[in-house]
């Protein structure tokens, strides 16, 4: 493993690198090493743990290959040991498969074929410039499968074009070019101009491939695949011409004209079609790395968006035609009852069905979905409760819908639910998600929850490892109560996975409440090892031990437990006086295995057990004047939750069924470079609307008011 290598790609120092590799050969998850192993890595972060780990799996990747590609050399009897030395000494798959080539097996090619007729020692005199006349050398190679002297030279040229071509140093030289001087270009392909319209600003395109940004890119690629446009990455061909002659070209003026020729046709038929594939995949992935990035950073702040909290809830998911979907969740999220009421068929007996359920159930808030006739419940609503005289007291919410349908027909809601159609099943899904978003929205597909840009078009391993991540990160930054957590959250704590998930809810059901983390020892299937990465994440609510409830590991317990008997005080007394706390110096607590950076957690965990990062959820309202687009006019300054975030701006939903965009340049009166400066998802923002397209169905806004 090469240690240096990695500190040199992620800025980390090498004894950070080495000992942050060495936990995760240890099984250890990137949370648990960010949270609980602060003095082994440096006190490193989730991200720069995740950034070793990425280059440490790049670096097994490229491991493996050398393994095959010095078994395949070595069965075909040519591994030297410099040829070993050097393939031992490159630590990228590009510089691999470069040494490789000349060894790879080919489907049969020109200059295969042209060997196999003897044509190799002509291509060799020619190759290093020894022969004055080609022409007349080339008669001597002559025979049944060589009819004339331009069939052998030409036989002599595919030779050297493929020599040329698996050369290192002229696919060093061109990559070169391709890195600094490479052109993306796009065009429209006959007769698709009608059936491609929206990609009518790739139809005449081109620019520099190092500047084109990933929304751009993955555009046009998407335009491509869907056979519009025809792609094509290039270099100035001169240059690339000119710099394989440099290499080259030498011997006498006959020689010249031949291996002008062979340069000329490598680089065409060979060099650039594989280095443009190349860079089409380097820059397709790089667009994709930006691209899960957005998505990633998206789905971290849905995730963490704000929680209710345990309330008894009224859900509604709304409906002209087939009437709107009423459910009443308790305090826990468990389906207390369900209807379905026809607000603007028959208001009077829908307002007396939820007047009475708000009431029987003692109903603390009431969330709406944003779908087709949301706004409109929205109203309904609010009018009930204020005619009730229930305003201030029960909250109102409106709750985006995104992935709920997708979560109602899933095998997850048929589960929990198997005797409720998929409307109440939806139903639930809103009310839970005004409670805790993260608690529900871990149950759905992260791509079907209506964030991020292109999440379609990139590698889906990528964004399905990138997901997991971010879900994994933001579960256990918030932790998870043990006695309460479904086994769709339990999957994410760290250590667990889904086994182990299923088999903790099926120990609870079976046993009752935890009542010690110390319990989960008992779940079968899971040992030391989970249960070390596991347990500071969980949480016991009134359990024996007061730190089960907060994120002091189950190895400090001991440790806490000195810092009473030392302040002459029980643990309880440590957690709920802040004047026990102060008289703490930690660094009296310096060992071998703990430093500062664990006690200072320590001693803020001890100050706020169990600390949800989460802010508190704030209620919204859309101005009432505005309803669908045709409302609209510009000018107007209006209200909007900011619902997705892009590489080139914000969407904002202003309450007319159709998402505004506050392009990048229209967030700020200063350059903003990244849309998250300045706005996160589900944020409340004021917005001014500058232009309303109806025929598109585009709506541009401001944030420069």
């Amino acid at each position: 493993m090469n240690y240096s290598l990695i500190a040199q790609q992620t800025a980390i120092s090498e004894k950070q690198v080495r000992k942050t590799i060495q936990l995760f050969e240890e099984g250890a998850t990137l949370p648990f090493i960010s949270r609980y192993r602060k003095e082994a890595t440096g006190g490193l972060d989730e991200v720069q743990i995740g950034a070793i780990k990425d280059s440490w799996q790049k670096q097994q990747e490229v491991e493996k290959r050398r393994e095959v590609i010095l078994k395949s050399i070595d069965e075909q009897g040519k591994l030297t040991p410099e040829l070993r030395k050097k393939l031992e000494n490159v630590f990228s798959l590009l510089e691999l498969e470069d040494i490789y080539l000349p060894y790879k097996q080919k489907r049969k090619t020109r200059a295969g074929m042209a060997i196999e007729r003897g044509l190799e020692p002509l291509a060799q005199l020619i190759f290093n410039g020894k022969e004055s006349d080609p022409e007349r050398k080339a008669k001597e190679f002559l025979n049944d499968q060589v009819g004339s002297v331009e069939d052998a030279l030409q036989g002599a040229r595919d030779i050297i074009a493929e020599w040329i071509n698996e050369n290192q140093d002229s696919r060093s030289r061109i990559r070169n070019l391709f890195q600094r001087g490479a052109v993306i270009t796009s065009k429209v392909k006959k007769k698709k101009e009608e059936e491609g319209v929206k990609y009518r600003d790739y139809f005449d395109f081109s620019e520099p491939l190092s500047r084109i940004p990933s929304h751009r890119l993955l555009a046009i690629r998407r335009g491509e695949e869907e056979g519009i446009l025809n792609v094509s990455i290039s270099p100035d061909e001169d240059q690339a011409i000119e710099a394989l002659d440099r290499l080259f070209r030498k011997g006498p003026p006959a020689v010249l004209t031949q291996m002008e020729l062979a340069i000329s046709d490598s680089y065409k038929r060979l060099l650039k079609p594989s280095i443009e594939t190349e860079f089409a995949n380097l820059s397709k992935e790089k667009a994709d790395i930006a691209a899960i990035q957005v998505f990633t950073e998206n789905l971290r702040q849905l995730l963490l968006a704000s929680p209710l909290g345990q309330k008894n809830v009224l859900a509604i998911d709304p409906g002209y035609r087939t009437g709107c979907k009423v459910v009443v969740l308790d305090s826990q999220g468990n389906l207390n009852a369900d209807q379905v009421i026809y607000p603007f068929d028959k208001p009077g007996d829908a307002n007396a069905r939820l007047s009475d359920l708000i009431q029987k159930f003692k109903i603390e808030a009431i969330a709406v979905g944003n779908g087709t006739a949301g706004r409109e419940t929205e109203d309904f609503v609010r009018k009930l409760l204020a005619s009730a005289g229930k305003a201030e007291e029960v909250g109102l919410f409106m709750v985006s819908e995104q992935g709920a349908s997708i979560y109602s027909a899933s095998d997850v809601a048929r589960e929990e639910f198997p005797d409720k159609d998929v409307t109440v099943r939806g139903s639930v899904s809103i009310g839970r998600r005004l409670m805790d978003p993260l608690a529900e929205l871990v149950k759905i597909d992260p791509k079907s929850i209506g964030v991020g840009q292109y999440q379609h078009d990139v590698d889906q391993n990528s964004l399905r490892n990138a997901l997991d991540t971010v879900v994994e990160s933001c579960v256990n930054s918030v932790g998870v109560n043990l006695n309460t957590a479904s086994k769709h959250l339990l999957r994410y704590v760290s250590g667990l996975g889904t086994a182990l998930a299923q088999n903790i809810v099926d120990f609870r059901a079976k046993n009752g409440d935890f009542k010690s983390r110390q319990q989960l020892l008992k779940v079968p299937r899971l040992g030391s090892k989970a249960y070390e990465q596991a347990a500071g994440f969980l949480r016991i609510e009134n359990g024996a031990n007061p730190l089960d409830n907060s994120a002091v590991h189950p190895e400090r317990y001991d440790l806490v437990g000195q810092m009473a008997k030392d302040a002459g005080a029980t643990i309880k007394d440590l957690m709920q006086k802040s004047e026990l706390r102060k008289q703490i110096k930690p660094e009296n607590y310096i060992s071998d295995s703990v430093g500062l950076p664990t006690l200072k957690d320590i001693l803020l965990e001890l100050e706020k057990p169990s600390r949800d990062p989460r802010e508190g959820v704030k209620q919204f309202e859309f101005d009432s004047s505005v309803r669908k687009p045709e409302d609209l006019k510009v000018g107007m300054v209006l209200p909007g939750i900011v619902t997705n975030i892009t590489a080139f701006g914000a969407f904002v939903d202003v309450g007319v069924k159709q998402d505004g965009l506050v392009h990048v340049s229209q967030m700020a009166d200063k350059f903003i470079r990244d849309p998250n400066e300045v706005v996160k998802l589900q944020q409340i923002v004021s917005v001014k609307v500058t232009e309303v397209d109806l025929a598109r169905k585009r709506i541009a806004l401001s944030m420069k008011l």
